[in-house]
């Protein structure tokens, strides 16, 4: 470990002992159980928000909201000085994709079903699964999967192309944040949390001027502020830091394959929050997604 990969991993992200040693003995799997709740329940709440601030207005303020509380827990300017040029760009990288993947996600909850969102997400996962393991079980799995999307999909390809866009350019991003989550994750915990905190930063930058008109009813408005504020926290703060927790100690074909359960917690949370009841076939293409994911056999290491 060199000294910037030491210093981010010490950093104080996870400065506190009793934290870091809390984070290391829960398993892995409990931090993506985490993550899985919240990833689609702040986002559902969003959706209620649209409404009040709209769809950009409402990504700026979860942007903004994270990358504040990121700010005095990681110094976002002292991981970006400290580090090189290789990370510099990968710290870039990350911090773009998260500001077009967060508005291209919120531009498809506006439009679509956070069920179908969800399975449209999750089909760039099967690929980050299988990249490389071409076994006939693998290539079943993907075509399982493949048809469990379709059926999600359905007669929604004519009737809205707009938000199919907005929901296809997510879950392409959403493969970019997965490969380059794990390469800021490779530090360690907290190196990776401490270098989220500089791509949240970077993030925010982006969206900067993309968002900030639609946001400034929030600001008028004491309980719509705190009720985004809660949507940043739910959507941005939590998941983000379980999903560093977990990739830093999960190879990537292990957690491409556990996202298998987020289309699952999409599809519920979609119904208990937004009441939006999956037909028949909407529910057989979730469970198929789920079991070409699920059937799909890892290799033992990236």
């Amino acid at each position: 470990m060199d000294d910037q990969t030491q210093a981010l991993a010490s950093g104080p992200a996870l400065g506190n002992p009793t934290l870091g040693r809390l984070t290391e003995k829960l398993p892995p799997h409990v931090w993506f159980g985490v993550s899985a709740v919240f990833h689609y329940l702040g986002p559902a709440f969003a959706v209620l928000l649209f409404p009040h601030v709209g769809v950009l207005g409402m990504t700026w303020l979860r942007i903004a909201t994270a990358a504040l509380i990121f700010a005095p827990l990681t110094r976002p300017w002292r991981t970006f000085a400290r580090a090189d040029r290789s990370t510099r760009l990968l710290l870039l990288a990350f911090g773009g994709c998260l500001a077009v993947m967060n508005c291209s996600f919120y531009l498809a909850l506006d439009r679509l079903p956070i069920s179908l969102v969800a399975a449209i997400e999750f089909v760039g996962t099967i690929g980050v699964a299988v990249i490389g393991l071409r076994s006939p079980r693998n290539l079943a799995a993907l075509a399982v999967a493949v048809t469990g999307t379709l059926l999600l999909i359905d007669v929604k390809w004519s009737s809205d192309p707009i938000g199919l866009f907005w929901a296809f350019l997510n879950g392409a991003l959403f493969v970019g944040y997965i490969v380059l989550g794990h390469r800021i994750a490779a530090s360690g915990a907290g190196g990776g949390i401490a270098s989220l905190g500089a791509a949240m930063a970077i993030a925010f930058v982006v969206v900067l001027p993309i968002g900030v008109t639609d946001a400034l009813p929030a600001f008028f408005s004491p309980p719509l502020l705190l009720a985004a504020i809660g949507v940043g926290i739910c959507s941005s703060v939590i998941p983000y830091i379980c999903d560093q927790l977990a990739m830093s100690r999960l190879p990537r074909a292990s957690f491409a394959l556990m996202l298998s359960l987020l289309p699952v917690t999409a599809t519920l949370i979609g119904v208990v929050v937004l009441h939006q009841i999956p037909s028949f076939a909407d529910c057989l293409g979730v469970a198929m997604v789920v079991a070409g994911v699920a059937f799909h056999k890892p290799a033992n290491a990236d």
